[in-house]
């Protein structure tokens, strides 16, 4: 099995691996992110109880409340942040990522592959992707229909603490057979038959995105999470292998996912939002929680500009991350001029650019900001042509 990392040690090298794909600690975002006077006021409602709709005490969903909360929202731009947790009651370690701000799919692809980043720098490398999709409003609505009539059907072959929780949400019952293993659950309706055009285009990305990383998944109808909170993909991470002995807990708890329904439902507000939680079990949260130390400026901006280039980028980071290359990146951004401006705001000296063409070839635009000049270079080996540059 592998080695299993102290919490002091998860969290040092989770909140770096964050800050790599461009996770910014939330106190440094509340300190340093420049607010304005909004247009319209953005409130929530969400109470403790409400926290606990994400079956991860509210580590997940208090994200949309601190973005609510220290309007980030008025500036106009997704905020990408993590915070570290002590979950409650089992005193554990854990780390949360958002991406808030963000519709498209890019925001789940974004956490999975800063997941996996972290997973491999713990030597986790045997994993697993789980992934489903209960889709949007529309989707939800068709799915719950017929998931109740089903049910409704089979009554009398429903356990009795399934028909009680019939009395709850259809859901609760599910998930209780689910539970269970029971043969109900197995042929009941699957909620991807029951996407609207939106939510299966949205949920066709995200696998694209996990077969061109060639991340092991798996498409599990009977992936489920609370159905006041989650809308759309959503995913966990489990270990397998020689790492992992499958008899025993797994020491790392991964779900995630998008909670737009959550969103709506508190705040009455159209804000894109997905999250994920990493629960290291069996730590006790240390009593003082170790600071993300900055290193040097990056001098290197990604721009990126459509779907497969921005998946390519991704792996790109990450194999940056390996080579010890900093960088900067706007993953959510759709615009040439946009991303460029802002690779000469940070001070960058370098970007690397990847369009379309430069996706199919294989190769990147590199532009020296401040020689003004730029060649093209095969990505293989831009790792080693970065690091040699940016000494």
């Amino acid at each position: 099995m592998s080695f299993i990392p102290s919490a002091i040690d998860f969290l040092k090298r989770g909140t770096r691996t964050a800050n790599h794909f461009g996770f910014q600690d939330l106190d440094y975002l509340r300190k340093h992110r420049v607010r304005q006077v909004p247009e319209q006021k953005v409130t929530h409602s969400a109470t403790a109880t409400d926290r606990r709709v994400d079956d991860l005490s509210g580590m997940l969903t208090s994200g949309i409340c601190a973005y609510i909360d220290h309007q980030f929202y008025t500036t106009g731009d997704p905020a990408l942040f993590y915070t570290t947790h002590t979950v409650p009651r089992t005193g554990e370690t854990a780390i949360s990522l958002q991406v808030l701000g963000v519709e498209k799919s890019i925001a789940e692809s974004l956490l999975i592959q800063t997941i996996r980043a972290l997973l491999e720098d713990l030597g986790f490398n045997d994993h697993i992707i789980r992934v489903n999709s209960l889709g949007d409003q529309e989707s939800s609505t068709r799915y719950i229909r017929e998931l109740t009539n089903f049910f409704r059907k089979r009554i009398e072959d429903l356990p009795v603490p399934a028909r009680e929780l019939m009395k709850d949400h259809v859901f609760s019952t599910l998930m209780y057979l689910i539970e269970k293993d029971h043969e109900l659950a197995q042929k009941s309706p699957n909620p991807l038959e029951y996407l609207s055009d939106q939510s299966r285009k949205h949920f066709r990305e995200v696998i694209e995105f996990l077969d061109m990383s060639q991340a092991p998944y798996e498409i599990d109808s009977k992936l489920l999470g609370n159905h006041q909170c989650y809308s759309d993909a959503i995913f966990s991470v489990e270990l397998t292998g020689e790492s992992h002995d499958p008899e025993t807990v797994q020491p790392l708890y991964i779900r995630g996912g998008r909670y737009n329904t959550f969103v709506s439902r508190v705040s009455k507000s159209g804000i894109p939002a997905a999250g994920a939680v990493l629960v290291l079990r069996g730590k006790k949260s240390p009593a003082q929680v170790p600071k993300m130390r900055r290193g040097p400026k990056a001098s290197v901006f990604v721009v990126q500009l459509g779907f497969g280039p921005k998946i390519r980028s991704l792996l790109l980071v990450h194999e940056l991350q390996r080579a010890g290359v900093s960088i900067i990146q706007d993953i959510a951004n759709d615009s040439l001029s946009s991303q460029l401006e802002k690779a000469e705001a940070y001070g960058a000296r370098y970007a690397v650019i990847i369009g379309q063409k430069e996706f199919i070839d294989g190769n990147v635009i590199l532009r020296n900001l401040e020689a003004r000049s730029q060649e093209h270079v095969p990505i293989a080996g831009l790792p080693s042509h970065l690091k040699r540059l940016t000494r």
